[in-house]
């Protein structure tokens, strides 16, 4: 049996008539990435804040490794990591005074040197803040929410401004975290990230969970349309594809065109088309579902930061 980690009943949260979190109920499981999206005004900060013990909720039952994040708050600091979005420190604060600074809000800390060590940072004790490049900041916001080798970590927007590369070496520290036992919250705006991250994934909308799976599951069972892309002449008129039943839309991007039904006959029924109107076609692509085309079935909005 999995044990709860985190417990969230009919939390609510108002702002004056708005409803910020309208009534939501989900557990999270030790030793899993629980991760949570949603569009800006979803409600997930508030929720999220309000299960830190950041904020108050006005009502609802929540508890957090078996402790009320509010009435137990500076008891559960001693067990829990977080990593916030806005995470800034003072220019000319160096690594390794953080990590004493830091290592003195608790009553346990692990060994720094192996922690930083581990985050590719020991090379850097020495250097200011301001100095460090954009992976480097968030490795050290990292290693400060770790100092207490907590049970349970939160992380905020934690790849928000990373390029790519350093996105996924962030990420691979982030499997090696929860393969160490540690359960990990996870909110992003990256659907990507979610998709390879999370072992489970909840989307909020307008205060509400709207939908909560595994990343495989939330895409095998929403109604997502087939995907067919390819390249063809200048001269191609689109409206020739109308004749094909299976085909629900189509559209041009840029030199290519995209068409889309709801299963995979479109695909045959187009390439016969082509070939028997000796149309001539290259460059076939077809998109598999993902995390992000869930996201906008469900929303029907884009995700921004």
């Amino acid at each position: 049996m999995n044990e709860t980690v985190i417990q969230v009943e009919n939390l609510h949260k108002y702002y004056g008539r708005t409803k910020a979190v309208d009534d939501i109920s989900f557990e999270v499981y030790k030793g899993e990435i629980f991760g949570m999206v949603g569009p800006n005004g979803a409600g997930k900060t508030t929720a999220i804040e309000c299960i830190e013990g950041l904020r108050r909720s006005d009502s609802g039952i929540l508890k957090v490794l078996n402790l009320n994040p509010v009435s137990n708050g500076r008891n559960l600091r001693n067990y829990i990591g977080i990593q916030l979005q806005e995470s800034q420190l003072p220019a000319r604060l160096k690594v390794w005074e953080a990590i004493s600074l830091f290592s003195s809000f608790y009553k346990k800390n692990i060994e720094s040197s192996a922690l930083l060590k581990d985050l590719g940072l020991e090379e850097k004790k020495g250097s200011y803040f301001d100095k460090l490049s954009g992976g480097q900041k968030q490795r050290l916001f990292i290693a400060l929410s770790l100092l207490n080798d907590p049970d349970l970590i939160f992380l905020d927007e934690l790849t928000t401004g990373l390029d790519p590369q350093a996105r996924r070496v962030t990420w691979d520290l982030i499997k090696d975290i929860s393969g160490k036992g540690k359960t990990i919250f996870l909110t992003t705006h990256f659907m990507e990230e979610a998709e390879k991250l999370c072992n489970r994934v909840a989307i909020m909308d307008h205060g509400k969970i709207i939908a909560l799976d595994t990343p495989q599951n939330l895409i095998r069972n929403t109604i997502m349309e087939t995907r067919l892309m390819l390249s063809v002449p200048e001269n191609f008129e689109l409206n020739v594809l109308n004749t094909i039943k299976s085909i629900s839309k189509y559209e041009r991007s840029g030199e290519n065109i995209i068409v889309y039904g709801h299963d995979r006959k479109m695909i045959k029924d187009t390439i016969n088309f082509l070939v028997n109107n000796n149309i001539d076609f290259h460059d076939l692509k077809t998109g598999q579902a993902t995390l992000e085309d869930v996201f906008l079935a469900l929303t029907g909005r884009e995700i921004r930061n």
